[in-house]
């Protein structure tokens, strides 16, 4: 008989675990509380309209251990294109003045010297380290199962590396910028407005750049739902078995060993091992009641910053609109939107180029903003919808200066907030890439296991400082990797 293993949500990293459990030989079950797979990589359907809520870029479109899983996984094949756009975003304060992330470093060196040529020397050490970075690649095993010899080749090739993370890799934008020595207050600002004020971690703005750069960070044509069904069907083609709507309350243990999962109607469902791939906070604190707390695990939760939370308001458009930049950030802090009086701003971004998430002839353009949890915590059903129809009216007014008399076009507007994201995916805090990269953790994680319980693994983002899909599916395989070695069985990559 097969070992069974229970995984506990069918987001990105609960996906990826399903899969290389089911090319493995192991009986494989995915627990998913909503009525359709992806978790944070979701979008919805409007009157025609797909407003997509996570898919900009994915680390791993052309090379790398990310990209090894993307394909094993199902989720790059010949028929998925790949977009790598020209620019970032272009930022725009609140004097009228705008500046430009371009995504290709030497055109980006070249539009910074000219932008501030009294920083020329400093601009193209920056750029200069970004490029040094390109030697930086994921490792494909995790600790502990990593062939010696291939980790001693990674190191030699990462040497030009070293002092990069030797200098930066506790420091955070903020302080990076100035230790750079930059003079131009102007590009300071711009460069503070998006990364500097946040806390950000320089380590991981300089590897981001050095993805768009090798152009190993596009955009998949179709967005986050395409991704996820195409990783889905996978798993159910394997013989997996996917329950949605169905909610894990609790993680059976008998003498500190995992035994399987308890579903919220009372129902247990038996396993030889157990997989969260579900919010961090809900399985540590409520699935496991904090009885396996370790030291690292207390820190994190209570000492590293979480992302802070958004809302995103959909439109769709009953005419076309063309753009030269995919997203576009207006850094006007105290701007009221609802009850929200932003510190960063907000972006909108036009999906011109994707021409699946639109009617022919009409356009979907997105804004977003930040609003701590505060803001929506304690709120009741009544103030809620209140507040939903305010940032509705204020978000279309805003609308309206950038796109002179578009509000008679407007076909759809769709408001999601945090707790849209909280009641579909269970994420603690509205947090949707949990830990933000700092200063502070960047070099540091998570482990996909508790030392004092025994046939259980974690998955997921909020693992890894920074979250995102491609560490989730990373994690998903890992967590099988580990599995495998319990098991004393060699670790496929096609089905057994």
């Amino acid at each position: 008989m097969a070992k069974k293993i229970v995984i506990i949500g069918g987001g990105i990293a609960g996906l990826s675990a399903g899969i290389y459990a089911r090319l493995n030989g192991f009986e494989t079950e995915i627990i998913e509380m909503h009525s359709r797979t992806g978790g944070q990589c979701t979008a919805w359907d409007r009157n025609g309209y797909r407003f997509d809520y996570c898919l900009h870029w994915l680390a791993g479109t052309r090379k790398g251990a990310f990209n090894d899983i993307w394909k094993e996984t199902g989720v790059l094949n010949d028929d998925v294109r790949i977009i790598d756009h020209d620019v970032h975003t272009r930022v725009h304060d609140d004097q009228g003045k705008s500046f430009i992330f371009y995504t290709d470093l030497k055109r980006w060196e070249e539009y910074l010297c000219n932008f501030a040529p009294e920083d020329a020397g400093k601009i193209k050490k920056m750029c200069g380290e970004m490029q040094k970075s390109s030697f930086l690649q994921p490792f494909s095993d995790p600790p502990g199962l990593r062939n010696p010899f291939k980790s001693m080749v990674s190191l030699f090739k990462m040497i030009p590396l070293m002092m990069i993370f030797m200098k930066y890799g506790r420091m955070d934008c903020n302080k990076y910028f100035r230790k750079l020595g930059l003079t131009n207050k102007t590009l300071l600002a711009f460069l503070d407005s998006i990364y500097g004020s946040r806390g950000f971690s320089a380590l991981a703005f300089i590897m981001m750049f050095t993805w768009f750069n090798q152009k190993n960070a596009g955009y998949l044509a179709g967005g986050s739902l395409p991704l996820a069904d195409r990783m889905t069907e996978k798993f159910t083609g394997l013989g997996g078995k996917l329950t949605t709507r169905a909610r894990v309350s609790k993680i059976a243990v008998e003498n500190n060993t995992a035994k399987g999962v308890i579903i919220s109607d009372g129902s247990l469902i038996e396993a030889d091992y157990v997989i969260s791939a579900a919010d961090g906070y809900s399985t540590i604190f409520n699935m496991l009641e904090g009885k396996y707390l370790t030291k690292k695990i207390s820190y994190a939760y209570q000492n590293w910053e979480l992302f802070t939370p958004l809302v995103q308001v959909s439109f769709g458009i009953k005419r076309h609109l063309e753009s030269e930049y995919p997203t576009e950030t207006f850094m006007l802090p105290d701007q009221m939107i609802g009850r929200t009086k932003t510190t960063h701003g907000y972006s909108i971004m036009n999906y011109y180029y994707d021409p699946t998430m639109a009617p022919a002839g009409k356009s979907v353009l997105v804004m977003r903003f930040e609003s701590p949890w505060e803001n929506w915590k304690d709120i009741d059903v009544a103030e809620y919808e209140k507040e939903k129809d305010k940032i509705r009216n204020d978000a279309i007014a805003i609308l309206e200066k950038h796109y002179t008399g578009i509000s008679s076009d407007i076909e759809v507007c769709d408001v999601a907030t945090p707790l849209t994201d909280v009641k579909y995916t269970g994420v603690w805090k509205g947090a949707y890439e949990g830990f933000l990269p700092s200063s502070k953790n960047m070099m540091d994680n998570l482990n996909l296991f508790i030392p004092d319980l025994k046939n259980f693994y974690m998955a997921g983002q909020w693992l890894f400082p920074g979250g995102g899909l491609p560490p989730a599916a990373q994690s998903g395989k890992w967590a099988i990797q580990y599995i495998c070695r319990d098991e004393k069985k060699k670790f496929l990559l096609q089905k057994y």
